[in-house]
């Protein structure tokens, strides 16, 4: 069958590559290969990192999206997911940097690249207004509240956010429920049991899933080790974790998610249009799939 190009809407990088450190060819490199697995549209996507750093990553990435040829996946703008987080599920990021949600704080590394925002609604003074008010999707991710009101979605789903609850109010029961927000889900078969899969998937409309990898650059790479996000990362060729076992993100790229979860037949085919919609936009070009989800072709305009 057919499909649209896929939409990667949260990852940190791949092929050894990460966009928090990368120069304008590697970014580059990266968004010409990665078309060759069907993603034609790609956020870069920055861990918390210093003001210095997101300001030095956000330019750099700007600069890569306007020398980008028909050859490349296009570089549809910037997912901050650090920075603005709760430091009770900081997981891999580095609370150090971590700044109070207010206006003023993101003026520090405002720029009308950045499309997605990942922030702890519970913790906002005033943001969440602001960026609305300019169209920037807001994601509730680790955090700990289960008010999403203002909030266009929740970050991978389950990781880095309160949990269940019978009692009261939790992010994942809040962004299963709403029938108006965007859950992105990783569904690598590391991050999310598969009975947390089938939940979110009767729970949620199909309309309002997204699959992303939450790949880390040491996907789909030679590397066993590296440093992300000021951290020691170890790969062992199933998962990549710190030190201490905190997973540090996936080592899957999203065409390699959609075969998995279609063995295990949890995969809906309208899940790939999702990001389209809900980012409001168009990708010329298209996937062809075997009947086992491995992809035959990809067609560029």
């Amino acid at each position: 069958m057919k499909t649209k190009l896929l939409i990667e809407q949260h990852f940190h990088g791949c092929f050894g590559i990460d966009f928090n450190t990368a120069a304008v060819d590697d970014v580059l490199y990266l968004s010409k290969e990665i078309l060759k697995y069907g993603i034609g549209g790609i956020f870069p996507t920055l861990v918390t990192d210093s003001v210095e750093n997101i300001q030095r990553a956000i330019s750099i990435i700007k600069k890569a999206s306007k020398q980008q040829t028909s050859t490349m996946a296009k570089i549809l703008g910037i997912h901050l997911e650090g920075i603005f987080l709760n430091p009770e599920t900081k997981e891999i990021h580095n609370s150090e940097y971590f700044l109070e949600p207010t206006i003023e704080n993101y003026k520090l590394i405002e720029d009308d690249f950045i499309k997605i925002v990942t922030l702890a609604p519970e913790l906002d003074k005033g943001l969440l207004d602001y960026l609305s008010d300019k169209n920037i999707k807001i994601q509730a991710g680790h955090c700990v509240g289960g008010n999403l009101t203002g909030c266009t979605g929740a970050t991978h789903l389950f990781n880095a956010m309160s949990g269940i609850t019978h009692r009261g109010k939790s992010t994942a029961l809040s962004a299963l429920v709403n029938d108006n927000i965007y859950t992105e889900i990783i569904g690598d078969g590391v991050h999310v049991s598969d009975e947390a899969l089938k939940l979110t998937f009767k729970s949620k409309p199909f309309d309002k899933v997204i699959l992303v990898s939450d790949s880390l650059p040491i996907t789909r790479s030679e590397l066993k080790e590296m440093i992300f996000a000021g951290e020691k990362i170890y790969y062992d060729g199933v998962k990549a974790t710190s030190k201490e076992g905190t997973i540090a993100g996936s080592t899957t790229l999203l065409p390699d998610i959609i075969k998995r979860l279609a063995k295990h037949g949890l995969f809906n085919a309208e899940y790939i249009n999702n990001p389209y919609k809900y980012h409001n936009i168009d990708l010329e070009g298209s996937i062809e799939w075997d009947d086992e989800w491995n992809i035959k072709n990809v067609y560029l305009p």
